[in-house]
This record gives structure tokens, C-alpha cells and sequence, in this order.
């Protein structure tokens, strides 16, 4: 029998095939493993304690529910997508529109907290060492909360740049990473929001 012939391997299409991923898009994923990791904590923590203050206020007293702050803040991840579905077709003038709208409707968010902290503190007397109902729920609301900062900042960031002229229709990757992290922020509102306003109260 004849020996089949054993064809070269041609190093250059092996190199086309194998590509090293993203380093952007990596990084931004351990990000999001590495928060998600800490948020659990945090969640897993106020699950553990819920009714175990031996002093008041409690949840029940205190608490309502953020209906429209919750709108707004799972509505941005809708407008994010759609700024980055824009640029993605270099069109810029929608990006500008549907960013702007994504930071109105984060500031909104965090105006909602901000009034919702001032009431608990200056009206109900709860703040963070009140009780282990405070200590919890200052923790894992604030916690968010500064991931919404952080989110902000970034997006007020990159609408300065475009205002400025800066060509961000040529950053379509770097707004994919952005969106994908107010993604995560929104998301984790959604675990935050049932642990404290549903199960919690």
C-alpha cells in the first residue's frame, strides 16, 4: 500500500485562524465576574440580616418602593444600545441624542437615591449605623449607586469628546465595552431591587 501524502502545514493560515481575543473585551468581562463576585456579597449579606434588627425603623416603615427610578434606570440600558447601535453605523448625530438620553436618565436615577437617602436620614432617623437594617442598606444601595457614578462619568466622558469633535465613530469597540458595563449596572439594579424593596419589606 502507498503511503498517503501528509500535506504541509502552512503557518500563515494558521495564523489567520487563531486570533488573541480582545484585550478590551476581556478585561471588561473579568471586570463584571469580579463585581458580580463582590455584589453577591453584599446581597447575600442583607439576606442574612433581613429581621434581625432588634431596634427600629425597619424596611417596612421606611421603604418605598423606586417605581420610577427603576424605569428610568432599566430604560437606559434600551438607550444605551441604541447610541451604540449608531455608531456602529457612524452615525453621530443619533449617538449624541440616544447618550444624552442614557446620562439623563442615570442622573435621574441618582437624584431619585440622593432624595430617597435625605428622607430616610433627615425624616425616619435610619442611617448607616442605625441598625443592621441600615448598615445593609446603606451598603449594598450605595454600592450600586457609586457603580452608577462610575458608569456616568465614562458616558459624560465620551459625549464631552463627541461634542468637542473628537471622532468617536471610529471607537465603536470602545462603546461596546462602555455599554456592556451600564449593562451590568442595570442589571444588578434588578437583584438589588428585589432583595431590598420586594423580599426585604
Amino acid at each position: 500500500m502507498a503511503a498517503q501524502a501528509i500535506e504541509p502545514i502552512d503557518p500563515l493560515s494558521m495564523e489567520r485562524e487563531w486570533k488573541l481575543p480582545d484585550r478590551g473585551k476581556v478585561g471588561v468581562i473579568f471586570l463584571i465576574i469580579t463585581e458580580t463576585a463582590l455584589f453577591t456579597i453584599f446581597v447575600v449579606a442583607y439576606l442574612v440580616y433581613i429581621g434581625s434588627s432588634v431596634t427600629g425603623p425597619y424596611p417596612k416603615d421606611v421603604l418605598d418602593i423606586p417605581i420610577l427610578a427603576t424605569i428610568c434606570l432599566l430604560s437606559s440600558s434600551l438607550t444605551v444600545y441604541f447610541a451604540e447601535h449608531a455608531i456602529l453605523h457612524r452615525n453621530v448625530a443619533r449617538f449624541k441624542l440616544w447618550l444624552a438620553i442614557t446620562i439623563a436618565l442615570g442622573l435621574e436615577f441618582l437624584i431619585s437615591t440622593g432624595v430617597e437617602w435625605y428622607k430616610l436620614i433627615t425624616k425616619d432617623n435610619l442611617t448607616i449605623s442605625t441598625n443592621l437594617f441600615g448598615t445593609t442598606f446603606y451598603s449594598l444601595v450605595g454600592l450600586h449607586a457609586s457603580h452608577v457614578v462610575v458608569g456616568l462619568l465614562f458616558l459624560g466622558l465620551v459625549m464631552t469628546l463627541t461634542l468637542l469633535g473628537y471622532p468617536i465613530q471610529n471607537e465603536s469597540r470602545r462603546i461596546q465595552i462602555l455599554s456592556w458595563y451600564w449593562h451590568f449596572v442595570d442589571g444588578v439594579w434588578v437583584v438589588v431591587f428585589t432583595v431590598v424593596y420586594i423580599i426585604g419589606r
